[in-house]
């Protein structure tokens, strides 16, 4: 068996394409997830009435089901309840959705590290519980999160394969196309694999990087 090189090489600008797409996808589920996730930790922390528990309930519901089963329900369920969604749409939402969980338990973690003393220390002096949050608990949190937080953005990053199942054309769903239209199934695979370590691989040295130096106080390159 030999590939088909010429082949592989002519599908280079679509695939670029399809990266972009995935870092696209990606990279602002990733922002609107830690988003998510902060207003829930701060929900967690204070034990605001009531919505606390919605947290815990969402926490729970986000993580026992599978992201495929989410995306479905967002992308097939919801227009016949009239509520019509793209494709990028209902990917970003379920990605959210799913990625706002699991940092939410992240960061919770991370919060619970932080000695309680500074938490008294600090209200002691009349900080608000905003005040709280933002100058004490989030640093302190983020610091202390940093390996789970940077390997739950590498997570997210690799499940954007999951939202080529609703017409996103992001590598995986290129590469089912050309594999249907040309049946360069071995080229594509390879294409494939190769595109995921170099996006992948140095994102995840690079996260190994700034989290080594984030943790040791280095904050300059």
């Amino acid at each position: 068996m030999s590939f088909d090189t010429a082949f592989m090489l002519s599908t280079l600008p679509a695939f670029l394409k399809a990266v972009g797409v995935t870092l696209q996808v990606g990279l602002l589920a990733i922002f609107t997830s830690l988003l998510v996730a902060v207003a829930n930790a701060a929900i967690l922390v204070f034990r605001t009435p009531y919505l606390w528990r919605l947290v815990k309930g969402y926490v729970e519901l986000a993580r026992n089901t599978p992201l495929l089963i989410q995306l479905f329900f967002v992308y097939f369920a919801l227009p016949s309840l009239g509520v019509k969604i793209s494709g990028f749409g209902a990917a970003i939402i379920t990605m959210t959705f799913m990625g706002g969980a699991y940092l939410t338990e992240v960061l919770r973690a991370g919060v619970e590290a932080v000695p309680r003393a500074q938490l008294e220390s600090g209200r002691s002096i009349g900080l608000s519980e905003g005040q709280l949050l933002r100058h004490v608990i989030l640093p302190q949190a983020s610091i202390l999160s940093l390996p789970a937080l940077f390997a739950t953005f590498v997570f997210l990053l690799k499940e954007t394969t999951v939202v080529s199942a609703v017409a996103v054309p992001e590598i995986l769903y290129t590469t089912k196309n050309y594999i249907a239209l040309y049946y360069k199934t071995y080229e594509m695979l390879a294409v494939l694999t190769l595109l995921c370590v170099l996006i992948f691989l140095p994102l995840s040295l690079l996260l190994r990087y700034l989290e080594r130096r984030l943790q040791h106080g280095q904050y300059g390159v």
